[in-house]
C-alpha cells in the first residue's frame, strides 16, 4: 500500500466514534473499521498462521500448545503471542479467522501451556537472560489482557475455556507484579502498565498501591525531553505507550505531559529519509536502523486527544516510511475504537533547524534532504546522510600509545559552529621506590601510580565542525608529539556505490581517497566527500577500534595533522 492510499484510508470517519477515550474501555456498539485498519487485519492473518506452524500439535509432548522461536526453543513470549495475535483475528469480522473454532482451540492450548510453564511465583522466564523475571511478565500481561477483552468481545463459541484459563495465568502474574523487582528504568512503566490493564479487569487495590510505588520515583525524563536510557528507537516509544496505558488506567492525565514532551523532541530525531537517530542510545539499539512505526500509537493517541496537527503529521510520515509495521500494535487500534477517528488537519514538520540537545551530549543539523548528527562521548562523532545515500559513522584515530581513538567527553559552540577535543598523555615510568620494592619482585604489587614518570608525551587533537554550502565542513588538528600515524574514518552503509577512492589490497571493503573528491552514491541521492590525502596505507593502528562491516574510506597522514573536508 503507497503513501497516499494509507493516508486517504487513515482519514476516514468512522461513524460516530469519539475522538478521546481516556478510559480504554470500548464502546458497546461495533464502528466500521476504516480501510487501513483492515488491511492491518489482513496483514495479521498471515502472521497467525505461520505463527501456529511454530506451536507443538503433539499431545503427548510436555511441549504440548507451546511455540517455538527461531532457534527452535520453546518460549512463553512467541506462545502469548498466539493468543495476542490470534485475539485480534478473532475478534475482526474482516478476517479470515473471525469466530475460528480451530483458532480458538489453538489459542486455548497456549492459554494451558503458559500457564503450565507459569513459575509458583506467577513469573515467567525470558530464556535468552531473564528468569523468574517480573519485567517480562509485565511485558506478556499488558497485552494478554487486551487480548482477554478482545477475546471477550468476539463472542466466538467455546471462548469461556480460554477466557477461564487465561484468567488464571493473569491472576497468578498480577500477584508477581505486586511485589517483584525491576532491573532497569523502564521496567517500572512495563509494571505499573500490566497493574493498569489487570486494575481495568479486576480492581485489586495492591494493584494500585504497586504501581503508586513505582510513580513514586518519578518519570526518568531529562530537560530535552528524553528518556534516562536515551533508547530512540525502543524504549522511548515504549516509554510513552506505557506512560498512556498507566495513565488511562488509573486516571492519571498528568502522565501524558511526559509523553508530549517527547514526542516534541522526537521530531527532531527524525532523518530525511524517516529513520529516526539511534546514535545516543545506551541501550541495544545504538547506531541501529530504525523507523518509527514504534512511535505511531503515541503520535495518534494524542494527535486525537489534543488535536495536534504536528502529530497528525508525525502519524503521515510514518503511515509513509513504516505503514506495514504499525501493525505490530493492532491490538491496540482494536481495543480503542477512538483511534479509527480522523486525524486533525496536520501542521508542517521541522525540516530545516539546528538543535543542541545537551543532556544526550548531541547536536541535530537538518537542513531538508539532508542532515548530520554530532555525537560526544562516542567514537563515532558525526553522521551524514543525504535522502538514502547514509555516511554512518565518522571516526578518527592515531597510533598514540595504544589508545589513540577520538572520543569527546563534550561539544562546544563555537561562533562559527561546534568544537570537539581529546587530550591524551603517553609517559614512561622510572624505578620503583626503593622503600615500597615488593620483596617477591611481583610486579602487579608494584603498581605504576607509585612510579614516577618521565618523557611524557602530549598529543591533542581539536575537530571544528561547521555548515557550509549544502552540506558540513569539517577540520581536524592535532598539536603535541610528532610523526604519530592518524587515519580518518568515513563508514557508508552499504549497498550504495563508491568513486573517487582505491581499494586498499587485501581488504574487503576499504579504501582510501588518495586525492579529491570521493562520492557515494545510492539511488538518486549522491554524497560528496573530500579532498583527499593519503600519506600511508596502515588503517588499522593500534588502539583503534576494528574496521566496521561496511564500505569505508580512509584519510590518512603523520602529526601534526591539518586537514579539511566537506561533506555535501
Amino acid at each position: 500500500m503507497n503513501r497516499r492510499e494509507f493516508v486517504n484510508k487513515s482519514v476516514v470517519l468512522c461513524c460516530a466514534a469519539p475522538i478521546v477515550n481516556i478510559s480504554g474501555i470500548i464502546p458497546t456498539r461495533v464502528e466500521k473499521m476504516p480501510p487501513w485498519l483492515l488491511e492491518l487485519i489482513k496483514n495479521n492473518d498471515k502472521g497467525i498462521t505461520h505463527l501456529r506452524t511454530l506451536q507443538v500439535k503433539d499431545a503427548k509432548s510436555p511441549d504440548f500448545g507451546g511455540v517455538m522461536d527461531g532457534f527452535d526453543i520453546l518460549n512463553p513470549h512467541n506462545t502469548a503471542a498466539v493468543i495476542q495475535w490470534g485475539s485480534c483475528s478473532l475478534s475482526s469480522p474482516s478476517s479470515q479467522f473471525y469466530q475460528s473454532a480451530e483458532l480458538l482451540n489453538d489459542m486455548n492450548l497456549a492459554a494451558l501451556y503458559l500457564v503450565k510453564t507459569q513459575h509458583s511465583d506467577g513469573t515467567i522466564d525470558l530464556l535468552s537472560t531473564n528468569f523468574h523475571s517480573t519485567p517480562d511478565t509485565g511485558f506478556i500481561v499488558k497485552r494478554l489482557v487486551m487480548a482477554y477483552v478482545l477475546i471477550e468481545k468476539s463472542k466466538t463459541k467455546g471462548q469461556e475455556n480460554l477466557l477461564s484459563n487465561l484468567k488464571t495465568f493473569l491472576l497468578r502474574a498480577g500477584d508477581a507484579l505486586s511485589v517483584g523487582g525491576i532491573h532497569t528504568p523502564n521496567h517500572r512503566w512495563v509494571v505499573s502498565a500490566a497493574l493498569a490493564k489487570l486494575y481495568t479487569l479486576w480492581p485489586d487495590p495492591k494493584y494500585a498501591a504497586r504501581a503508586e510505588q513505582w510513580l513514586g520515583e518519578h518519570i526518568d525524563l531529562d530537560s530535552d525531553g528524553q528518556f534516562n536510557e536515551k533508547s530512540t528507537y525502543i524504549y522511548s516509544a515504549l516509554s510513552d505507550r506505557l506512560l498512556i496505558t498507566i495513565a488511562k488506567g488509573f486516571n492519571k492525565p498528568a502522565l501524558l505531559d511526559a509523553v508530549r514532551r517527547n514526542l516534541d523532541m522526537t521530531m527532531y530525531y527524525v532523518h530525511p529519509n524517516g529513520e529516526i537517530v539511534t546514535d545516543a542510545s545506551g541501550r541495544q539499539d545504538k547506531a541501529l536502523i530504525g523507523t518509527l512505526e514504534n512511535y505511531y500509537y503515541p503520535y495518534r493517541y494524542l494527535a486525537l486527544l489534543d488535536a495536534n496537527g504536528s502529530y497528525s503529521a508525525m502519524c503521515a510520515l510514518i503511515e509513509q516510511t513504516a505503514g506495514p509495521k504499525i501493525g505490530g500494535f493492532l491490538d491496540y487500534f482494536l481495543a480503542d475504537p477512538s483511534l479509527w477517528a480522523n486525524l486533525p488537519p496536520a501542521k508542517s514538520l521541522p525540516v530545516a533547524y539546528v538543535k543542541s540537545f545537551p543532556n544526550s551530549e548531541l547536536v541535530r543539523i537538518r537542513r531538508n534532504q539532508w542532515d548530520s548528527t554530532l555525537i560526544a562521548k562516542n567514537p563515532v562523532w558525526l553522521t551524514f546522510m543525504k535522502g538514502n545515500a547514509v555516511l554512518q559513522g565518522v571516526r578518527f584515530a592515531s597510533s598514540f600509545f595504544g589508545k589513540g581513538q577520538f572520543q569527546a567527553d563534550t561539544i562546544t559552540k563555537t561562533e562559527r559552529g561546534w568544537e570537539l577535543t581529546q587530550k591524551l598523555d603517553g609517559p614512561y615510568f622510572q624505578p620503583y621506590p626503593v622503600d615500597k620494592i615488593s620483596s617477591d619482585g611481583d610486579w602487579e604489587k608494584m603498581p605504576k601510580t607509585n612510579r614516577p614518570q618521565s618523557e611524557v608525551q602530549i598529543l591533542e587533537t581539536k575537530i571544528l565542525i561547521h555548515e557550509a554550502k549544502e552540506g558540513i565542513e569539517i577540520e581536524i588538528t592535532t598539536s603535541g608529539t610528532e610523526r604519530v600515524p592518524v587515519a580518518w574514518e568515513f563508514v557508508f552503509r552499504p549497498g550504495g556505490v563508491l568513486n573517487g577512492a582505491s581499494k586498499i589490497e587485501n581488504t574487503k571493503d576499504s579504501w582510501l581517497l588518495k586525492e579529491g573528491n570521493g562520492t557515494y552514491t545510492l539511488g538518486e541521492n549522491t554524497i560528496t566527500f573530500g579532498p583527499g590525502a593519503a600519506l600511508h596505507k596502515n588503517i588499522s593502528l593500534r588502539g583503534s577500534l576494528p574496521a566496521m562491516e561496511a564500505p569505508t574510506v580512509y584519510i590518512t597522514g603523520f602529526t601534526p595533522f591539518r586537514h579539511v573536508i566537506t561533506l555535501s
